[in-house]
């Protein structure tokens, strides 16, 4: 009972988050129901018909199915391989900064692109590739060069997209990493240079095995969110030109669930991309845990 009184002050500060979760997403869990439904807003959730996985094959017969998972597949892909290894990588640089003034001045203008709004990202991105009044194509078009249509051709939408996520995200991801390396002991690395190891040894042996259980740890996370690709981003790149590599499972929820006032088959789209997620990330820590690393549970 007395260890009670001392913890209150540690239970009102978790108190905030677990509110969070609970009212935004344990709660709303109850509206699963409406995928297995044809949902009526006058019904209601106890009066509207039943029709158990109609949805879901209504999902998996239309046309857009495939077009839809060959999207999102190839852009979460893209980020994995391309943006899930840049905040390691930029961790392990600025932990090999010296100059501690200098460090801190790069991790802050790092930091700062993760506080603009993605209608600034695009905005900027639009302001430079511009077909017609881009700066950058101006540029080209004044030295006599071919213009770049960044904006309109499908196949500069995934590069884009995968640049624009590092060149925003980048600096706060790296944040966790730098963490786990600020517990790193530095006799370690007294020790190696004493025996004559070199820099790029110390990192090798020393910097990145500490990182590793919180890369194996948050890349399982990431696994979760394979079928998420972030629809504001998309949406706002997202024209008739690009749409054949653009569209994914969240414009397509948007299209059928706002735009034209469904409610039961987006719900069940969305059940469909939660349902990978965890089956990903189950299967991704039972693998973890049988190569002998530490798992999220």
């Amino acid at each position: 009972m007395r260890v009670w009184p001392r913890s209150l002050p540690l239970y009102l500060m978790i108190l905030p988050g677990l509110l969070f979760f609970l009212i935004f997403r344990y709660l709303p869990m109850g509206g699963i129901v409406v995928a297995f439904q044809q949902y009526s807003f006058f019904r209601g959730f106890t009066g509207s018909e039943w029709v158990g996985l109609d949805n879901f094959r209504q999902l998996f017969a239309s046309r857009e199915f495939w077009l839809l998972l060959r999207n999102t597949l190839v852009l979460s892909l893209l980020n994995i391989a391309l943006f899930f290894p840049a905040p390691v990588l930029l961790a392990v640089l600025l932990h090999e900064i010296r100059l501690k003034w200098f460090k801190r001045l790069v991790q802050t203008v790092l930091y700062m692109p993760h506080f603009l709004s993605w209608v600034v990202v695009v905005g900027i991105t639009v302001l430079l590739f511009a077909t017609q009044d881009g700066a950058i194509n101006q540029l080209l078009a004044s030295r006599g060069m071919n213009r770049l249509e960044v904006l309109t051709d499908p196949d500069y939408f995934p590069l884009v997209y995968v640049l624009q996520n590092i060149w925003k995200e980048v600096g706060w991801g790296c944040i966790i990493f730098l963490a786990a390396l600020a517990a790193v002991d530095p006799t370690l690395y007294e020790a190696a240079a004493m025996d004559g190891a070199s820099r790029w040894r110390q990192v090798w042996h020393i910097t990145l095995p500490a990182l590793k259980t919180t890369v194996i740890i948050l890349f399982i996370l990431r696994l979760g969110q394979v079928m998420d690709s972030g629809f504001e981003h998309i949406y706002l790149m997202q024209n008739s030109m690009n749409m054949s590599v653009s569209d994914v499972f969240d414009t397509y929820v948007y299209r059928m669930g706002i735009l034209q006032g469904e409610m039961s088959y987006p719900t069940a789209v969305g059940l469909f991309k939660s349902c990978v997620g965890l089956v990903l990330i189950v299967l991704g820590n039972a693998l973890s845990k049988k190569m002998g690393e530490e798992g999220v549970y």
